[in-house]
């Protein structure tokens, strides 16, 4: 048998060390990973706990009924548009782009359905404060024009309705308005 040089000998051990490290790693990551019982600890779910907030959302079939009665409002003038609902956080819900709808329209209404959600107010509003602070504008995901309408409950905002693709941000702001109102039916 031929004698192996220090290096391959240093270079040869190393590889095993460090395999047999993977392998032990591997080993306690597979264990890390099965369940365990609950810590005694656990903060419990309820109302009274200072810790949590309870929070309303719209669930994805009344996000869908706004979404379609907004399509419908449009399609009624015939205007191709599309709409997005999103929930108080800014995550897009629903987004529906109707037949015929420009390629901008998309991204366009979700960003005008969080611009809506985020100031709790329309978009058309939003516009007018511009004039006293136009950096307003740069903030990322915002887009200040009309067709953003939030929707509220007990004055809070709880989800934005967008749409894009109208000739005029009134006509969009418009058809918002009209999936708001789909929601108090």
């Amino acid at each position: 048998m031929k004698k192996l040089s220090l290096r391959t000998r240093v270079v040869t051990g190393a590889v095993v060390v460090a395999a047999l490290g993977a392998g032990t790693f591997g080993a306690m990551s597979a264990s890390a990973s099965s369940p365990a019982s609950a810590p005694a600890a656990a903060v419990k779910a309820d109302t009274s706990n200072r810790n949590l907030q309870q929070t309303t959302h719209l669930t994805v079939a009344a996000a869908t009924k706004a979404a379609q009665a907004t399509l419908d409002a449009a399609k009624k003038e015939n205007q191709r548009v599309s709409v997005a609902v999103v929930d108080r956080n800014g995550n897009t819900i629903v987004s529906l782009r109707g037949d015929g709808a420009g390629p901008q329209s998309p991204e366009s209404a979700v960003k005008k359905a969080y611009t809506a959600v985020s100031w709790n107010a329309p978009t058309s509003e939003l516009v007018k404060r511009l004039e006293q602070t136009p950096n307003l504008k740069d903030i990322p995901g915002t887009l200040f024009l009309g067709g953003g309408a939030p929707v509220q409950v007990k004055g809070a905002p709880v989800a934005g309705i967008g749409v894009a693709g109208a000739p005029s941000g009134d006509l969009d702001e418009k058809f918002a308005q009209a999936g708001v109102a789909s929601l108090a039916r």
